[in-house]
Order: C-alpha cells, then sequence, then structure tokens
C-alpha cells in the first residue's frame, strides 16, 4: 500500500472498563512465562480479566508457536464478543508472518482495542492503514504491564478508556527543531516502518505526527533507516516528528557525538517540529500508551514540547 491511496474512515473500538476481559495474543517471539503470568497477575489487579489459549506457550523455532496458530488466536480474540480488547504478550520477531494470512475484514467488523509495541508495529500500522482502526502502540503483558513501574498509568487511562483530549506525558522530552505541527499520531519502531517499504503493506507516512523508536541500534545504523525513509519519500508529507527514548543506540567505545546530532544531520531539510525522548515502546519505565490514527498537536519551542490528543481514541 502506498501513500497515494486514499486513507479509510477512522474506526474507533469500544472504550476499556473495569472488569472487562482482555484477550492476550503472542503473535511473534515466544517468552518468558514468569513474566507473562506476572502481567496477568498485573492487569488483575487494574481490574481486567486475562484470557488466551492454552497454546499460547507454544514454541516452534524463535516464534509463540506455528503461524497458523498465532493467526487463528487473535481472529479469534477479534470475532469473541466477551473480549473487550487484544494485548500483546511481547514482540521480538515474528509479526510479519501473519500480514498476507489475517482477515483485515475482522478488525474492521469487530472493532477493538489491538495494543503493543516493538515488532508488532508492523500489524498495528497495516490495521491502521488497511481498516481506518485506532490502534494503540505501548506496554505489553509479558515485560511492561509485569513491572511495577512498566506502565504510565495516565496515558494508558486517557488512551484506552475515552478522554475527549489529553495531553500525552514528554517529561524529559527534549527540543530538537521548534516548531508546531497537527496531524494523525502514528508510527511506531523504526527498524519495522523501514522493513515495510517496497512491500503490500508500505506505511503511510502522509499528514502524519510521526512517531519512532527502537532499541541497541548503533547511530550509523539509524542514520541509515531515516535515509531510507526519506529517500523513499516517506518523510515528505509528514508535519512533525517525535522520536522515542532510543535506549542503547551507541556506538561501542568512544562516542564524540550525540544521537540528536546524527539524526537531525538526516532532518537538516525536515521543515517541522522534531522532538527526542517520548517514552513509548522500548523504554526504561512507564511505558506511554500512543493511540495511532488520531489527530495530534505537536508544540515545539526553546524549552518545552507539548503532544496533545485532540480527539477520543475510543468510543
Amino acid at each position: 500500500m502506498v501513500n497515494s491511496l486514499a486513507e479509510p474512515k477512522i474506526v474507533k473500538p469500544r472504550a476499556l472498563k473495569q472488569g472487562d476481559k482482555i484477550g492476550i495474543i503472542a503473535p511473534a517471539s515466544s517468552f518468558n512465562r514468569e513474566g507473562f503470568l506476572a502481567g496477568c497477575d498485573r492487569l488483575r489487579r487494574m481490574g481486567y480479566a486475562p484470557v488466551y489459549s492454552d497454546g499460547i506457550f507454544d514454541r516452534d523455532l524463535y516464534f509463540a508457536g506455528p503461524v497458523e496458530r498465532r493467526v487463528r488466536d487473535l481472529e479469534e480474540m477479534l470475532e469473541r464478543t466477551d473480549i473487550a480488547a487484544v494485548i500483546c504478550a511481547r514482540g521480538g520477531y515474528g509479526s510479519n508472518y501473519l500480514l498476507e494470512r489475517l482477515n483485515f475484514d475482522n478488525f474492521a467488523r469487530h472493532p477493538k482495542i489491538f495494543l503493543g509495541c516493538s515488532d508488532v508495529t508492523s500489524l498495528l500500522t497495516a490495521v491502521t492503514d488497511r481498516t481506518g482502526l485506532v490502534t494503540f502502540h505501548g506496554p505489553m503483558v509479558a515485560k511492561d504491564i509485569a513491572a511495577e513501574d512498566g506502565i504510565d498509568v495516565s496515558s494508558w487511562n486517557h488512551a484506552l478508556q475515552g478522554a475527549n483530549a489529553w495531553e500525552i506525558p514528554t517529561h524529559g522530552v527534549d527540543v530538537l527543531r521548534p516548531g508546531r505541527a497537527e496531524g494523525r499520531l502514528y508510527g511506531g519502531c523504526l527498524s519495522l516502518l523501514v522493513a515495510s517499504l517496497g512491500t503490500e503493506f508500505e506505511v503511510r507516512t502522509n499528514d502524519t505526527v510521526l512517531f519512532m523508536e527502537d532499541v541497541a541500534e548503533k547511530p550509523y545504523r539509524i542514520d541509515r533507516m531515516l535515509m531510507q525513509l526519506r529517500l523513499a519519500g516517506k518523510l515528505d508529507r509528514v508535519r512533525g516528528i517525535v522520536f522515542g527514548q532510543m535506549l542503547d543506540c551507541v556506538q561501542p567505545g568512544k562516542q564524540d557525538y550525540t544521537l540528536p546530532q546524527v539524526v537531525m544531520r538526516v532532518l537538516k531539510d525536515f521543515k517541522g517540529p522534531v522532538a527526542f525522548g517520548l517514552r513509548s515502546g522500548h523504554v526504561s519505565a512507564g511505558n506511554i500508551t500512543l493511540p495511532l490514527g488520531v489527530r495530534a498537536e505537536l508544540v515545539v519551542d526553546g524549552s518545552r514540547v507539548k503532544l496533545s490528543v485532540l480527539e477520543p481514541a475510543t468510543i
């Protein structure tokens, strides 16, 4: 899918309520059982009822079982009328195997909260691009939700429980280029955004406030991926850019430059505002839940960054 195609009408899932059942799936890599069960316990303490299939603990090489089961789990959770939301256990690798097998019409027929990050970026962007369904980039069960400090509770509540308009926490986010931009909030893990290029599931970045994050990538690799997006025209109609924390994205040994210097060298001709350090995805703590597909405003001035969601993400 290319950016010239018309965007589908936005579809919003039902808001999450106390007592709701949350379906948990593992669309990519296998995961630590102890962390997974701790995450399920945390969801129960938060007032939800986690539900998952017996096969979720399967392994096939580095995957969480065969692709047929992973597809079936996702589609069954969408079709079940008693399930209010679908959250991924972890990322890793393997979500791309689901793309050509999924019936994307199910997401539009059964609009539900769909939440994940990292490798799940490939599913989040494909679902939003193809169906208009608002998806959510943020904490997953076996890691962030399992940790007591792993979730930013305010953004979880605002994003998933239907807040009309709200500000995404930007404490510690740095100013790289001032300006103001409005567009669809969109993005995810940088390496997965780049991996979509040239495929049927190529990301659609027009009219977006583009969020990009990654982990443990050397600066020259970040440079290369941003250059690939730029050369593919994927930054031409982006309104503003927000980078994540970019944990461990350093060159081993002596490094006499910063990652912000690297990214701004690539973005020297980009006209919109740029900020760096938002905690969503691979983060040190407090994973922020970002609704993808809704209108947002990014304001970056000399001393502060303000990222506002301008409409409810759920109904």
